[in-house]
């Protein structure tokens, strides 16, 4: 079996330490645990590893964030990968910070990345991953805040709480949704 994990953000050096690339992260933790170096690809960054035998790929796309559905697309016809097979982990402010949220489907939210993967998939059928970052800011200051960088208290949790999110998303690759569901969500 072959699973895709898709970590949402932009490229950059500029947006590499935002709340918009946690995304990102949590795909670098995942890509550690599995000992699969990232390599440059067609649409991003590609690391491949196994996990209790399955295969799993690990995407950071290269399209900016309002663009990732293509690069999903891309993967996931190449490898062959079925919807249900694919987790997409992204930022969430409606959500408190660091707060986990596992989904089999939904909405967008309002979140770019979500809906343009959305409409090039035409279906709201894949594993979403959300990474509460809260909504600390002032009217009309959301962007600035999403490409803000982390304050220092969520800096300082910011480690356990990945490492918690990639531990989730390989129990996606495991356990299933549900048991993953059951067992990390609001942790």
């Amino acid at each position: 079996m072959k699973y895709l994990i898709v970590g949402l953000g932009n490229k950059g050096t500029e947006y590499e330490n935002t709340r918009h690339n946690i995304g990102f992260k949590v795909a670098d933790k995942i890509a550690e645990n599995l000992e699969a170096p990232f390599n440059s690809t067609n649409f991003g960054w590609m690391a491949e590893g196994k996990y209790k035998g399955r295969k799993v790929l690990v995407l950071k796309p290269d399209t900016y964030m309002n663009l990732s559905g293509n690069a999903v697309k891309y993967w996931m016809q190449k490898e062959n990968i079925p919807m249900e097979n694919i987790l997409v982990i992204t930022d969430d402010l409606v959500l408190p910070f660091g707060t986990l949220r596992m989904k089999m489907k939904g909405s967008d939210a309002g979140h770019n990345g979500l809906k343009n993967i959305q409409e090039v998939l035409q279906s709201q059928n894949y594993a979403r991953l959300r990474f509460g970052i809260s909504a600390e800011f002032a009217e009309g200051k959301q962007v600035d805040y999403v490409l803000g960088v982390w304050n220092s208290e969520e800096s300082e949790k910011l480690p356990e709480r990945i490492d918690k999110f990639a531990k989730a998303s390989l129990s996606f690759v495991f356990a299933g949704i549900n048991n993953t569901m059951s067992s990390f969500n609001g942790k």
